[in-house]
């Protein structure tokens, strides 16, 4: 069996994970690309979104691992859209096209029902409206011996981090002040749940903390 882990994800100095007032025109809240500029210029990111070139070196490494032997994924809602209660029809099929970039099966926690959509290039999103936990156990079924990423957002990891199940973060501390947001570590003390520093790498975009226990 897999690990669980969360990898690639952007906070802001003062520890927010996202802007605040998600909306179509900023999905990821109001100045939340400030937090991904590391991510943005690596030859990875480039190739995800089909463009050519991008950089080498560090920051590619962290995002190359931060995609890489994943045989599921887990989301909250709100990084899978802007839309609030009631599906209104099945017209949303996340903010990526037609192709994700997830290439496996993606579980959305929810709390309304919606029939699963398949995608190309592998990516099926699967939307659970039981709980974290039925999540969890889907997700690692269909992973296999392989990792099962909690991609976010902020409400998910904290979720699965308080519920203890989490083996590896990798935080990618961008050097940013929002002041406002979604904060990730509110109320929540590593320590006391086993989680220490076992790497960091600072680049000029970013500083790459790895959580372990």
């Amino acid at each position: 069996m897999g690990k669980i882990r969360v990898a690639g994800f952007s906070l802001s100095l003062d520890g927010f994970g996202a802007g605040p007032e998600q909306s179509l025109t900023d999905p990821l809240g109001k100045r939340g690309r400030e937090l991904h500029p590391w991510m943005f210029g690596t030859r990875m990111f480039h190739q995800m979104i089909g463009k050519p070139g991008g950089e080498t070196g560090v920051d590619n490494d962290f995002a190359e691992r931060s995609m890489a032997g994943f045989g599921a994924f887990i989301l909250g809602r709100n990084m899978f859209g802007p839309i609030r209660g009631d599906w209104p029809d099945n017209e949303w099929k996340g903010w990526w096209g037609d192709d994700p970039p997830y290439h496996a099966p993606t579980y959305v926690l929810t709390h309304h029902p919606r029939e699963s959509i398949v995608m190309e290039g592998g990516t099926t999103f699967h939307f659970v409206s039981d709980g974290i936990d039925s999540a969890l156990r889907q997700a690692r079924a269909a992973a296999g011996d392989l990792d099962v990423k909690i991609g976010g957002g902020v409400s998910t990891v904290r979720q699965y981090l308080l519920a203890g199940v989490i083996d590896e973060l990798h935080f990618a501390i961008t050097p940013v002040v929002l002041g406002q947001g979604e904060a990730m570590f509110t109320g929540i003390d590593l320590p006391s749940l086993g989680y220490r520093v076992i790497e960091h790498v600072p680049t000029a975009a970013a500083t790459h903390i790895i959580l372990g226990r």
